[in-house]
């Protein structure tokens, strides 16, 4: 099984931790979870680093070696399953805020929760000149990141007490983004397989973003990034959209265009705004309107046969 070569890898990777983590502060599941690599060779589309993973006040960067650690359900297994996907403007990984406090959540409600550790600094940010010269480009090497994890949990899915039908993805900010790409670009695959996991679909069975970023061409206008526009079929997963029309950081617009894309093609889609809450504030906002929104999720996931009442 691809699981058992992974978890020996990863059991390296561990002891390799434990001797330069002082040093390099990788980040590291909470104990009772092992990372697992996601490639069981060479990465594709391997691009240099600045330096060596770092990490620190929760965000990790310097990504080279990307991983998947998977959180079981607490209580009842609803055989539901959610890829979740930090962001951090693809220079860096909110491995807490938008990671490890996502999966205390979804397992809390009997979702498999699968943390991805993707790589960063990626495009469309370039760390070279800490620049964005194409900001709406797509996030190959994440991309496939992200693919090749879709994959493996379906291939993983009796093994993980995981239904092959109800598998998604949840994304913040640049996840977000990532969100939409698979969920526009899952028939084809970005890198040659490896194995019996590659052969097997990427597309999620439903998909989440929250204040996600690279979707609209411009300030104020709701035009459809192209690459996530001519892409998006019938068979894109129905879709839960929130991001405040106060975000700073990446605009309400982006939201509405990738909306009124999915709306035009038929697509299932729910789109949350609200006047206020920023941008990055996962589940730690506890004041505004906007922190109902696992609630608001819980309820959209019963009503597309997800989860039952």
């Amino acid at each position: 099984m691809i699981l058992s070569r992974v978890a020996a890898l990863a059991g390296l990777i561990i002891v390799a931790s434990i001797c330069h983590g002082a040093e390099r502060g990788v980040w590291e599941p909470s104990p009772g979870h092992v990372q697992v690599p996601i490639w069981p060779a060479a990465v594709p589309s391997e691009q240099s680093v600045p330096g060596p993973e770092s990490l620190r006040d929760g965000e990790v960067t310097n990504v080279t070696r990307p991983t998947l650690t998977v959180y079981a359900p607490m209580g009842t297994n609803t055989g539901a399953a959610v890829v979740v996907i930090p962001g951090g403007g693809f220079q860096l990984l909110a491995m807490d805020l938008e990671g490890t406090e996502i999966c205390d959540w979804l397992t809390s409600r009997g979702i498999t929760c699968i943390l991805l550790k993707y790589r960063v600094p990626s495009p469309p940010y370039i760390w070279q000149c800490d620049c964005r010269p194409h900001n709406r480009a797509l996030s190959v090497p994440s991309l496939e990141d992200t693919q090749r994890t879709v994959r493996l949990v379906r291939f993983h899915a009796e093994d993980w007490r995981i239904d092959p039908g109800k598998i998604g993805v949840l994304g913040f900010s640049a996840g977000g983004f990532l969100v939409a790409e698979v969920s526009t670009d899952f028939d084809g695959s970005l890198y040659a397989p490896f194995d019996a996991a590659d052969r097997l679909s990427a597309r999620p069975d439903f998909a989440i973003a929250l204040y996600p970023g690279h979707l609209s061409m411009a300030k104020d206008s709701i035009e459809l990034n192209s690459e996530i526009r001519d892409r998006i079929t019938s068979r894109t997963p129905p879709t839960f959209l929130l991001q405040n029309e106060d975000d700073s950081v990446d605009q309400v617009e982006d939201a509405l265009s990738y909306y009124m894309g999915l709306k035009q093609a038929g697509v299932p889609v729910e789109l949350h705004s609200y006047a206020q809450g920023g941008h990055g504030f996962g589940l730690r906002e506890k004041t505004l309107p906007v922190s109902r929104w696992p609630r608001l999720v819980e309820t959209w996931l019963v009503t597309i046969g997800v989860l039952t009442e």
